[in-house]
């Protein structure tokens, strides 16, 4: 065998997928599994090298099926049933950087437990601070020495997408803006909110994809972690 032809560590090919074990060394978290099209047993598979290999498994946008079937390979996996992850394994070393989760309204709680819980999972100090959309803008405003205790402010909100330019305004840290797909109408599941918060006249508004939580905890991890 010449060394081009030599299996690379980084990878452990399944057959439908290559799982990436090395990721936390490169970026500092491990891969996490996005089980919208797989199945559930291509999913545990996944999951269990990359907890043998790394210590720690998340699969995201989970049902509780898929569930079922990964807790009878991993009996230690628990199912964040809001935030739609499954967590296998430990969490990473504490990080000394503390995440606040804030989102407009009750409907928009799906995307930041998914933001919350993987920040947890991350290792972050984490708070929340839900229901606070502009709507009723004095329920923000009382909070707003807890906005600014934080290191990193992830915003989730549907609509509108006013809320993160609110938000952006009070405070001195990075906002991490997560645009979801609630509403309806003109709100274009999600799009509006979506160009809206690119479109924030606020610096340091950061902007991840429509009901990405876990892209914003991912974000807020980099930007933060100690080594």
């Amino acid at each position: 065998m010449t060394p081009a032809d030599a299996p690379d560590p980084a990878v452990v090919n399944l057959g439908y997928a290559r799982v990436d074990v090395q990721r936390s060394k490169r970026q500092g978290m491990p891969e996490a599994v996005l089980c919208l099209g797989k199945t559930p047993s291509q999913i545990a598979g996944i999951l269990e090298v990359l907890v043998e290999s790394e210590g720690t498994g998340i699969a995201t946008k989970a049902n509780r099926t898929v569930y079922r079937t990964i807790r009878t390979r991993l009996p230690g996996a628990i199912y964040h049933p809001t935030a739609k992850l499954i967590h296998v394994g430990k969490t990473l070393p504490p990080q000394p950087a503390s995440v606040l989760v804030v989102s407009a309204g009750t409907s928009d709680a799906p995307a930041a437990e998914e933001a919350a819980v993987t920040a947890s999972i991350l290792g972050h100090p984490v708070g929340r601070l839900f229901d606070v959309g502009v709507a009723g803008i004095q329920r923000l405003l009382s909070e707003t020495d807890r906005l600014r205790e934080a290191a990193v402010v992830v915003v989730v909100a549907g609509m509108d997408g006013a809320l993160p330019s609110v938000v952006a305004g009070l405070v001195d840290k990075p906002v991490i803006a997560v645009p979801t797909s609630n509403g309806y109408g003109a709100s274009f599941k999600g799009l509006s909110a979506l160009l809206a918060m690119l479109n924030s006249c606020v610096p340091g508004v950061a902007v991840v994809n429509i009901n990405n939580g876990f892209g914003a905890a991912a974000v807020a991890h980099r930007m933060t972690r100690s080594a």
